[in-house]
Formats: structure tokens, sequence, C-alpha cells
């Protein structure tokens, strides 16, 4: 997601009429991403974007605008809801979003399962009685309001309402409650035959009404969940009915709310949802994509073929790179297809400057393994540069009143000087992976342009300086340096900070002449020694000489996550509260520790090694929600709560791939937690029963990358399914330069084909491996349809995507359902 920008928001009712604003994203109404608060705007700028795997199904992506208040609580401006069947319609596009009213009647999540049954009973006059039994049996994924959900329901039928018992601390209550309706109507005996009668009946109009509630303790009273609204016609046809329903807002009797303009939000969503089939599907095609580094020449390859055929190579690069990393094969596929880019490069000055597929597959390569390398060496300054806001604006033009040039200066050069330092400093902590790619680059260009002795230092150094350090100075909050956009004095000085070191390292022969500005050229005197010149020179010999150190993990501490959550005190107090506290948790590649707060000493800290399991713990446990337990040595258990779905997610996969490789793993676990003298899940009575079910988490030990290799053949499956036409032009276009050796026609000469029979050859594999896994997807789907029940828990009645699932189908499928 970006996260953009919101325009004319209502003013404020006081006297400044500005208004301090952030965004929130929530999937249904849980929040999973906020943005930082941009002050005193009504057209807040936001700029951030957020990536997310989405851990549960959702039915709306919504945004909402809240305006901070220091007294009492935020207060919400507005929303932007997207149905999930409608992400699609803006995938990947800059679209303005009106902003929509709030109120507590339609913000609504969640699922009920009802059974209905209608039966007869004959009284002593002859009179036929009608009698309707309402069974509310549970509720699903209930919104958890202001950080509690205490559910009930009433259910309503012509007349004062029934209610059911309050749930406590759930949001996936169990009520199996059943409530009797007379439904009574003068007929007599003879002609009753259940409702199927020819005039509009009064019962026919009749609804059933089920309204969930959230018992508050606030004055205000309950709040509204959700209602469904049920007309007893439909049991004409059966007495008896079982079903799930999404809940509905409230129907407010068509009184439609006047759209007062609230403004509007510019947001770009990219979502994509792949449906993958286990390891055994993709053999063939992964087969392929993975020999390509061996294949002579590389252009006819599988790989380099899809970058051929994608409109834009950075979608080639990612599924690419990610698959190509999983199996340990990347270093001798980015050999192979940059010798062939520095063969058809003509002049040594323009080396690997285009946006070409080997530039953007070393890019992917190193914001995956260079993501640590960069929080070690560049997180540190700017974080300070970010915290202490020192004035280093160096343009004349741009100086505030009451700034000192000379000053701003000596400001922004102590800072180029001590980034410079940290970088070039770094070079034993740069990735092996980084370091291998860099020693082919330095061969390939070394022995193309042989006369040029600078060459297989830019070669190199357009990649780490242009493409790594600079952007991420640029952009820190793009690289997971900064948790938001900086503030626009900040981004300015990292600018001039990015723009210097950039020049530093591309090592071109008259620096100054490199800057547009004048006020930059003569910034740059300052760095026009020769000592800044061989600094950089040999830190890019040391990253690109071949087996320069061992390949040991470095030993100081990688930070690989940090943030609020909370955590169930241990107990390690024999008389100690075991009640729950906010803390401030850490995890490195040596250890996961707990404090009061960022930079306090740690409370608590479990070394690796003394993880043992990562896993979920039932909400039953404490009635809390996204909660997860470590489990270290003795059957000690740290129960601990995150944010949200996404964050929990997060801390699990990290948590379970940095312990991966811990020699007493344990095999089984308890899902739930020992309380009141016994196991909730198996119900044991002692603390130290072995666990009742197997561990999760075959995750990867590679702390790193968590790559799905068949999920990634997955994405490149659909890419070569969505440029189909393009394979097959390409195709053409092998067989016209087999047989035809003159003047290319236009449409095939946008192809690089260097051997026209090799690439027909795996042109023809990809188009046949294509084929096949399109019939398996087809072939699952028809067969899903088949098993699909509409009124099920996973597809409730009152789910647009199924409706429209099922119209797709009934098109392409002759089963009806």
């Amino acid at each position: 997601l970006s996260l953009g920008e919101a325009k004319n928001l209502p003013t404020y009712p006081g006297p400044n009429k500005m208004r301090d604003c952030y965004c929130t994203v929530n999937l249904d109404q849980e929040e999973v991403f906020r943005t930082k608060i941009v002050e005193k705007s009504l057209c807040p700028f936001y700029g951030e974007d957020f990536y997310c795997e989405i851990p549960r199904t959702f039915r709306h992506l919504s945004f909402y605008i809240f305006d901070r208040d220091v007294f009492r609580r935020d207060s919400i401006i507005g929303k932007v809801a997207i149905q999930k069947e409608d992400l699609q319609k803006y995938h990947n596009r800059d679209t303005w979003f009106q902003l929509q009213h709030v109120d507590a009647d339609s913000e609504v999540q969640g699922k009920v399962h009802l059974e209905l049954r209608l039966s007869e009973v004959i009284t002593d006059t002859g009179v036929v009685c009608h009698k309707l039994a309402t069974r509310v049996l549970e509720c699903q994924g209930l919104p958890i309001v202001n950080g509690q959900c205490d559910p009930y329901a009433t259910v309503t039928l012509a007349g004062p309402s029934r209610q059911t018992k309050v749930k406590k601390k759930t949001n996936n209550p169990h009520f199996d409650e059943v409530f009797y309706f007379e439904v009574t109507r003068p007929s007599s005996y003879n002609k009753k035959s259940h409702f199927d009668i020819e005039d509009v009946d009064e019962v026919d109009k009749m609804e059933i009404r089920v309204d969930l509630w959230n018992a508050s303790n606030l004055k205000f009273g309950d709040e509204f969940l959700g209602e469904l609204r049920l007309p007893l016609k439909f049991l004409r046809q059966s007495s008896s009915y079982e079903a799930w329903y999404f809940l509905q807002p409230r129907d407010n009797g068509n009184k439609s709310l006047k759209p007062d303009d609230l403004g509007s939000l510019r947001l770009n969503v990219v979502y994509t949802e792949d449906h993958v089939f286990s390891s055994d599907y993709y053999s063939p095609l992964r087969d392929l994509l993975l020999k390509s580094a061996d294949v002579e020449p590389v252009s006819a390859s599988a790989a380099h073929i899809l970058g051929e055929v994608c409109r834009e190579k950075h979608e080639a690069a990612i599924p690419l790179v990610r698959l190509f990393l999983h199996y340990g094969r990347i270093v001798p596929f980015i050999s192979a297809i940059a010798n062939a880019e520095v063969k058809r490069t003509q002049d040594p000055n323009t080396i690997f400057r285009g946006n070409s597929l080997t530039s953007k597959c070393i890019d992917e390569t190193m914001k995956l393994a260079g993501m640590h390398y960069l929080q070690v060496t560049l997180k540190p300054i700017i974080d300070e540069i970010c915290q202490v806001h020192k004035p280093c604006e160096i343009d004349p033009v741009k100086l505030k009143d009451g700034e000192n040039l000379e000053n701003n200066r000596e400001n922004l050069r102590q800072y180029v000087d001590r980034i410079f330092t940290v970088i070039t400093k770094s070079g034993v902590s740069c990735p092996t992976v980084m370091c291998d790619i860099f020693f082919s680059l330095r061969e390939s260009a070394a022995k193309r342009f042989q006369g040029d002795l600078d060459v297989r230092y830019t070669a190199v150094s357009s990649f780490i300086f242009l493409r790594f350090f600079a952007p991420a100075i640029l952009s820190p909050n793009l690289f997971q340096l900064t948790p938001h956009h900086p503030d626009p004095q900040t981004s300015r000085t990292l600018t001039l900070i990015s723009k210097t070191i950039q020049t530093l390292g591309s090592l071109s022969k008259s620096k100054s002449a490199n800057f547009k500005e004048s006020y930059m050229a003569t910034f740059y005197d300052y760095f026009n020694e020769q000592k800044y010149a061989d600094a950089v020179k040999n830190f890019l010999d040391l990253i690109s000489s071949s087996g320069r150190r061992d390949h040991k993990s470095i030993e100081q501490p990688i930070l690989l996550k940090e943030g609020f959550m909370i955590k169930r005190a241990q107990g390690r107090k024999r008389f100690g509260m075991k009640n729950f506290k906010k803390r401030w948790f850490r995890l490195t590649n040596h250890e996961f520790t707990y404090q009061k707060s960022k930079g306090d000493h740690p409370l608590c800290s479990i070394p690796i090694e003394n993880i043992l399991a990562v896993e979920r713990l039932e909400e039953e446990s404490f009635k809390m929600k996204n909660m997860f337990q470590v489990i270290q040595p003795e059957r000690r258990v740290l129960y601990i709560q995150a944010n949200n779905c996404v964050e929990a997610k997060d801390w699990i996969d990290i948590l379970t791939k940095v312990s991966q490789c811990n020699k007493k793993r344990l095999t089984v676990y308890h899902p739930s937690a020992y309380l009141n003298g016994h196991w909730l899940c198996c119900k044991a009575t002692a603390d130290n029963t072995p666990g009742c079910t197997p561990c999760t988490g075959g995750l990867p030990a590679n702390i790193q990358l968590d790559i799905d290799g068949d999920r990634e053949t997955e994405r490149i499956y659909s890419l070569f399914n969505l440029y189909m036409p393009k394979l097959e032009k390409m195709q053409e276009a092998c067989g016209s330069k087999s047989v035809y050796d003159g003047p290319e026609e236009e449409e095939y000469s946008t192809f690089i084909i260097d051997d026209p029979k090799e690439t027909y050859k795996t042109l023809k594999l990809i188009i046949e491996g294509v084929g096949t896994l399109e019939q398996e997807h087809a072939q699952y789907k028809r067969d899903k349809f088949k098993k699909t029940k509409y009124g099920s828990q996973e597809h409730p009645i009152g789910d647009k995507s199924f409706q429209t699932y099922i119209r797709q189908q009934s098109e392409i499928s002759a089963h009806s359902i």
C-alpha cells in the first residue's frame, strides 16, 4: 500500500481551523498500520508505504483518517473502505477516494451461525398455531471495541426482543441458546399447507431480527456490532434452516445521510492472491528456470525469456531473485546475465546504467540480502539525523531566517564524513552473496574493457553506492531504517547527504562538474582530496575480492525486530502476581529481551538457543486475541500479545526462523495455557506433561530470507500466463530469424534472440509447462466449486465475493449450484 496524501479535509471548528491528522490501515475493524501525525494541515502528505502478508480472511480493506485530540479520544474524520472483491479494480493505480462518513451503525464485521425451525401446533379448538424456534449457536470474528469484546445477541420478532447471556472477553462467542416465538394466525387446520397460500400473508411480511451488541461499562450504552434480518417467507420450502450469515450494517429505514464533502485520500494498492499447489506440480517449470544459468547463450534460458516478455523488468526480477536465492543459484544466474550484458555494452561509462534485467535482479538481491547490513551501517546515524534536526541547508536561496550558511555547511560536512566513514569501513560486514556477485561483475567488466583501469571499480560502485546506499539514505523508510517518511527538513538533509555520497562513490574524474547546482559544487570541494578516492577503492576492492573472508556471520548482534507488546508475568517470583504488562521487546540473532521502555536495561533476556518453540496461543486461554507463546527449557513459557494479527504473524515467523537450528527444539506443544491446575487444551493436570499437539514452523533456517519456492514459481507461472501472446510472438520471431537473415520486422526486433533454435526450444517447454499448470488450476476450481456450500462457515450468506465467484463459475462450468 502507498498512502499518498489527503486533500480538503473539513476545517476544525476552533479558531485555527487546522487539524493534526494521521491515517490507519485496517483489515475490517482491526488496525494493522498507522502513519505518522501530520500537524496543522487540512491537506496532509503522508508518503508512506506499508507491505504485509494478510494472515486471515477479511471483507474490507479500510483506511481511517483521525484527528488527534490531546485531551479526549481522537476523532474520526472519515474513511475509505474497499471491498476485497473490488481491490483488483484499483490494482497498482494511483486513485483518489472520497472519504465516507463513519458511524457506529455501519462499522460491522464478523458472522453469526443460526438455526431456524418452524413447527405447527394444533390447539384444542382446531386452530393452527405456528411456533418459530431460533437457535443462536455462535459468532466469529466480531470486532474488538476499545480493547475489549463482551458480546451478547438480541432476537426480535414483532414484539419485545429476547437476549442471550453476555459472553465475557471473546470475539468468538459460543451462545447455543434457543428462543421460541409464537406466530399465530386464525386459519382452519385443513388449510395449513406450510404458508403456501396465494394471497400475501401477514406471516410472509414478518422478519426475524438478530442484533449483536458489545456490553459496555461506559455511560454511552452498549455498542452495536451488526445485525441480521431474515424474512420468514424463505421458510416456506423447508421447516428447518441452518446457516452462517455475515453481519450487516444497521438498516436505518432508508434514512440517507447527506454526503458532506469530507475530503479525499490518494492511495495505491497492489493486492496479489496466489493459489499455490504442492511442490511436485511445479517441478517441470521450476527445473527449467533453475538451469537458466547453465544455458548457452543465457538469452535462450527461461529466466531471461521472462525478463524479455514482462512489460516492466522488475516484475520478472522479484520472483526470479527470490526463487534463485531460495535454491542457492542466484550468483551463477546473475553472473551469466551480467556477462551477457557487458558483452553488449559498447561504452565503459554506461556499464549497468540502464534498467535491464541484470540491474533489477541485483537491486532486488541487495534489498533482500543486504537489509541487515544497512541496519548495522546506516541506522544509528540516520536515527540521530531524524531526532536532532540540525540545520544543513546549503542553498543560499533556501536559508531560513537566523541560519548561518557556514554553520550549516559544517553540520552537513560532519554528517557526510561520518556516513562515508561507516560505509567505507563496513566492507567486512557486506553479505557474502553480494560480495560474490560484485566479484563476478568486476571480472566481466575488466575482461571486456581491458584498456580502462577504473571500470573494475565503476561496475561495482554503480550498484553499491548508486543503487544501495544512496537510495537508502534518501528514503530510509523504504529500506526499513525508519518507520515513517521523514519530515521535510530531515528529508532535505538526507537528499543533500545522498547526492554527496553518490558522487563520492562514483569515482568520476571531474566531480564538481557532476552537480547542476553551484552550491553543491562548492560544498564538494571539501571532499576533493585523494584520501576519499583511496578509501572508496579500498572498500570496493574488499567487497569484490573472491574469498576475502570466512563465510561465518558477523560477530556483532544484528537487530531483527523490536516494538511494544504485552506480556504475562512468567511467575519467576514465588508469590508474584501473574498479571499483564506492556514491555519493549527486542530480538537480535543472539537473544530475545524485554525492558520497561526502549533503551532501558533488559528485565529479562532469553538466549536464542533457549527458544525451543514459538507457537500461537488459543484465544480461550486468557480471552485475548493475537497471543503467542515462547517455550523455554523446563517448559517455562512466556505468553505475549501482539498489537494485531499482522504483527503477531511477523513476530512468530521471525522468532521461529532465528531458533530453527536449535538442537533441543520441541516437536509437541500445548496450544492453550496451564490454568487452575490443568492444561486447557488436553485437560492434563501435571504442568510438566509433554505437549498434546505437533509443533508447526518448518521454516528455512536462514534468518534473512523466508522464501517459499513454490509460491515464487506460481508467481512466475502467472506472469508467463499473462504475457502468453508475447511468448507466442517471440516464437514467431525465432522462426523468422532462423529462416530469414535480412532486416528484421519491427514487431520482432524488440526481443534479444542470440540463438533462435535454442530460444525456440525453451519457449516450447515454457508454453507446455504453463499450459499444464493452467489445466490443473481450472480442474481445482471446478472441484472446489462442486464442493462449495453457500451458507457454510467458509462462505456465509451475504458474501458478495462468493456470489461473484458463483456467477463466474456458472458461466464457465456446466455445473449449476
